[in-house]
């Protein structure tokens, strides 16, 4: 996989562009997860996430050139204002709890559902159960995981963004699987995609964000199929 230096800098193509979300409590390691995927970093005097931030970077998935979108924001309730725009155009997410905090799993049903009732029906979503390098503080088994995954028809890791074990694994399995998706229906986003006047990642929306538009000769789509 090809990283860009500037993520999406002037002149290059970008042949699509991918909206992930990432959910999930206080404190689990979201933003450590962002960190160690857009910029392999990790910052252990990291603070809590305000309101919604995002990060991208570019990489080539079957020779094509993707700009992935990962928007981070606050799992504490007092931010929830945020949850339709955050929500809107994703067509990936990860679900993140932390190993060592029972509660933090116990809550993933009501971030499960919060999820589905704001975003496309067809959004990819990921299980991560974060911090594996606190192997012996364990509080949620893996089996556990592993089930209501199953369950809700989820993908799973376990990751360490300290140690970066699987953080780039359950990225690109998520951006990956969008891909193929929207490869093998072959959905475009072109004029033709808005003549309903729906806005559903199943008519290709884009996404373009202030600061972040690609360049005007690339195509920046984010489409799901049924």
């Amino acid at each position: 996989m090809s990283r860009g230096g500037s993520h999406g800098e002037l002149g290059q193509r970008i042949d699509y562009v991918f909206k992930v979300v990432l959910i999930g409590d206080s404190a689990v390691g979201k933003s450590q997860l962002l960190a160690r995927f857009a910029r392999n970093e990790f910052n252990l005097d990291s603070k809590a996430t305000i309101g919604v931030e995002f990060q991208t970077r570019t990489l080539n998935i079957d020779a094509r050139t993707v700009k992935a979108q990962i928007w981070d924001t606050a799992g504490q309730e007092r931010y929830r204002a945020v949850t339709s725009a955050y929500y809107r155009g994703a067509v990936g997410a990860m679900l993140v709890y932390d190993i060592t905090k029972r509660q933090s799993f116990d809550h993933m049903a009501r971030w499960l559902e919060e999820l589905r009732g704001h975003a496309d029906k067809n959004i990819i979503i990921m299980l991560i159960g974060n911090k594996s390098d606190l192997g012996t503080l364990r509080a949620v088994p893996t089996e556990d995981a592993k089930e209501f995954a199953e369950r809700e028809n989820l993908f799973f890791m376990e990751t360490s963004a300290l140690e970066a074990t699987n953080v780039e694994n359950a990225f690109m399995t998520v951006l990956t699987e969008i891909y193929r998706i929207v490869s093998k229906k072959n959905l475009v986003a072109n004029e033709d995609s808005y003549s309903s006047g729906s806005s559903s990642l199943l008519k290709g929306t884009k996404i373009v964000v202030p600061g972040q538009e690609p360049p005007p000769a690339s195509k920046a789509t984010c489409c799901m199929s049924s």
